[in-house]
């Protein structure tokens, strides 16, 4: 069993840096414009990240050609997917959860920068149990 806990403190200074874009940029904005604000916001305050992460998921162990790209990589296994929607859907998730399954990231961020106060969900990824908890400690779904 994961610490969500511990993982959340983690994800603090992530969370921080995406509150303060959407409060220096506002709602509304492109996707791009986000993501280059969260990357000078990541930057200004120090914490490590790839953004626009390209990978190529395995199959029996081997590299497959077909590619996925993360909006960023923070720390080395936090994923952020950022979004500029009306409204977060299952879809959005979907691909957030695979993306942690797919690579082994304890935290998955996704944003969604449109509305007024910025949607910020975070999910931990348990590898033992191959499953996707809720910041509540709950999981979300078996990963088979």
């Amino acid at each position: 069993m994961i610490d969500v806990e511990a993982l959340k403190a983690y994800a603090y200074d992530t969370i921080g840096a995406i509150h303060e874009v959407h409060k220096e940029l506002g709602p509304g904005l492109n996707e791009k414009v986000y993501q280059e604000g969260l990357q000078l916001e990541l930057s200004e305050r120090n914490i490590p990240f790839q953004k626009e992460l390209l990978f190529h998921p395995l199959y029996h162990g081997k590299e497959m050609e077909s590619t996925y790209r993360l909006d960023f990589l923070v720390n080395d296994d936090i994923i952020v997917e950022l979004k500029s929607v009306e409204s977060l859907s299952n879809e959005h998730k979907a691909q957030l959860f695979n993306y942690m399954r797919l690579l082994k990231a304890s935290v998955g961020i996704l944003v969604n920068f449109y509305p007024r106060f910025a949607e910020i969900e975070r999910y931990f990824f348990d590898p033992e149990n191959n499953e996707v908890y809720a910041s509540d400690g709950f999981p979300i779904r078996k990963n088979s």
